[in-house]
């Protein structure tokens, strides 16, 4: 009864207790929230649509539009370009669609890329980002014209390289043969020989990758024996040519080069001036087909087709079939023959090649040579 009597007095003093409101039991109180949001000062707003291309060394203009310009003590555009972060004021300008606008000089719009971000200075002195971050600025790509662009890709793929040497030879026989010699008093004699001849060249090249694709000279020796046409003494069958051939390669379309020469030379019996051509259908640095000519004054003309196919990425093939008179022939034969290319690396590349040539259905031989060049 006792135990019975003290729980009931402790309920007792519960309920006549005054109720604690917890916070979940008071939506009366939350209203005071809106007031304390309302006092929060408007903050300024930046508009502007970005930008992803320019052109070189052309002026970069930035346009944007500012909502609460009073509350704006400085608007600024940050921007990298060449290693380093610079900056440039936004000013008003004219123009309603972009009452702002700020300019990045065209010296320091270079590719391959800037990029940007926009930054205001409050009236209070704080320094916000608006547009972007100097952390993770806007990238844009600077592009050259067609022409530089195309030159910049052919020299990247050319990995840099402007300049070719290229030494070498080649020896090439025709097979036995006679030949008929007119003596003064109109007595003919008739010897064998052997129709060949044997040469050394070396060129210089210069990639100027553009209109102008490559020029460069070639010069040479050129030794043999051959059929001459009224050869008076066996002195006569020895022909020879020393040669001088500057030439131009001129781009029409990216799948399309002319080359022109001018070939001067001495020759065994003196001065002479020639000249040559081709056109290139295709790739010149990998897969094309070329087809030209050359000729010089008494030692001969030769016409030639050469088809060049990449097989690998260090190997090229390419067979050749020449119609020439050359080396002073009294009739033209045809020379097949194949070329391979062999890339070395570091610039270095060598040429192999080999074949077979005839003037006549009785008789041929061999043809053998090889060329390296090196690129700078």
């Amino acid at each position: 009864m006792v135990r019975r009597a003290a729980l009931l007095g402790v309920a007792a003093v519960v309920l006549m207790a005054p109720r604690v409101a917890l916070a979940d039991d008071s939506p009366a109180e939350t209203p005071a929230a809106t007031p304390r949001a309302a006092t929060l000062s408007p903050s300024p707003t930046v508009h502007h649509v970005p930008l992803s291309t320019a052109a070189e060394h052309e002026a970069l203009t930035i346009t944007a539009t500012i909502e609460r310009p009073d509350l704006v003590s400085r608007a600024v555009l940050v921007y990298y370009s060449e290693g380093r972060v610079r900056e440039v004021d936004f000013a008003r300008s004219t123009s309603p669609s972009a009452p702002y606008i700020a300019v990045i000089p065209g010296e320091h719009v270079v590719r391959p890329h800037v990029a940007y971000a926009i930054e205001i200075v409050r009236t209070d002195g704080r320094r916000v980002a608006a547009f972007a971050t100097r952390a993770a600025m806007q990238p844009v790509e600077v592009v050259g014209n067609y022409m530089d662009s195309r030159e910049e890709a052919l020299l990247t793929r050319l990995h840099g390289r402007r300049f070719v040497v290229t030494a070498g030879g080649q020896y090439a026989s025709f097979g036995p043969t006679t030949a008929t010699i007119t003596g003064p008093t109109g007595a003919q004699t008739h010897l064998g020989i052997t129709d060949n001849f044997y040469q050394v060249e070396g060129e210089f090249t210069y990639r100027l990758l553009r209109t102008v694709s490559e020029f460069g000279i070639r010069v040479g020796v050129l030794r043999g024996t051959s059929v001459v046409p009224d050869a008076t003494s066996s002195s006569g069958l020895n022909v020879g040519l020393n040669y001088g051939a500057p030439w131009v390669r001129l781009r029409a379309t990216d799948w399309l080069h002319f080359e022109g020469e001018l070939l001067t030379s001495v020759t065994e019996v003196g001065f002479s001036v020639g000249g040559g051509g081709s056109v290139i259908m295709g790739d010149p640095y990998a897969s094309n087909l070329t087809l030209g000519f050359e000729s010089i004054q008494v030692f001969g003309t030769r016409g030639y087709s050469r088809f060049q196919a990449r097989a690998l990425s260090w190997l090229t093939v390419a067979p050749m079939i020449e119609v020439t008179t050359m080396p002073h022939a009294d009739s033209a034969g045809v020379r097949l023959l194949m070329d391979l290319g062999f890339d070395l690396g570091r610039g270095f590349t060598l040429v192999a090649r080999g074949g077979y040539q005839a003037r006549s259905f009785a008789s041929g031989g061999p043809a053998a040579g090889g060329f390296l060049s090196y690129a700078f």
